[in-house]
């Protein structure tokens, strides 16, 4: 399971711009946190406190503890509004989570092994990453931190797909679940031919084949 993040909030009775804009102004963030059968509740958060969280990758997959004025109540990142210019934190949305009910998320994809890669290190060839990040359904108990995907065997002119991932006990890849005719099984990372270096066939139009050569040296000769 992922790790947990705790953030303190406070709950705000009223909504408003210009309640809004006063939260920003004295260095809070104004977020909701909804879903779970429960009424949503408008909530304040620190923005220095959350914006170093953010600055996290495992805090927008992890399992995050609302506290506020002590009630305790378990959520995921489910959207950040940044401010166009400026390093500003605008809103935040956190979902309830039930620990007896699935829920869906992106976690990034971990490539490792491409030091090792057989198709870059033997073959020449060049890493293309087509998927970064992945989305899986799971419990809240078996949510991982992030998926891993070794590519140390791929050679060239090869890819991996969704179906070559291992995943944890518990946790499917959502585009997989009904995928009956595995036409969601995607690529996700490939290794090519280099595009570096010298076209052969504009090479090869400017070099003379052996008998040229021979020839030449022949005329060159001056004991003949």
């Amino acid at each position: 399971m992922a790790d947990q993040f705790e953030l303190n909030a406070r709950v705000r009775a009223r909504s408003g711009t210009s309640l809004v804009r006063r939260l920003r102004r004295e260095g809070e963030v104004p977020a909701v946190l909804y879903g779970g059968n429960k009424d949503n509740i408008s909530l304040a958060i620190n923005h220095d406190v959350l914006f170093h969280s953010l600055e996290k990758e495992e805090f927008h997959s992890a399992i995050i503890v609302i506290n506020t004025d002590g009630e305790k109540e378990q959520a995921i990142l489910r959207s950040v509004q940044l401010h166009p210019h400026r390093s500003n934190i605008l809103h935040a949305d956190f979902q309830r989570v039930d620990e007896s009910r699935e829920l869906t998320m992106s976690l990034p994809i971990h490539f490792i092994g491409e030091d090792e890669c057989v198709g870059v290190r033997i073959g020449g060839g060049v890493v293309s990453h087509l998927i970064n990040d992945v989305q899986i359904t799971c419990l809240p108990k078996d949510l991982p931190e992030q998926i891993e995907l070794d590519i140390s065997g791929l050679d060239l002119n090869e890819s991996l797909h969704f179906t070559d991932i291992q995943l944890p006990e518990g946790v499917q890849i959502t585009a997989l679940m009904h995928d009956e005719d595995n036409e969601h099984n995607y690529a996700v990372v490939a290794v090519s031919p280099s595009r570096i270096g010298p076209d052969p066939e504009e090479e090869g139009d400017g070099a003379m084949d052996p008998g040229e050569e021979a020839e030449r040296a022949a005329a060159d000769d001056p004991a003949e």
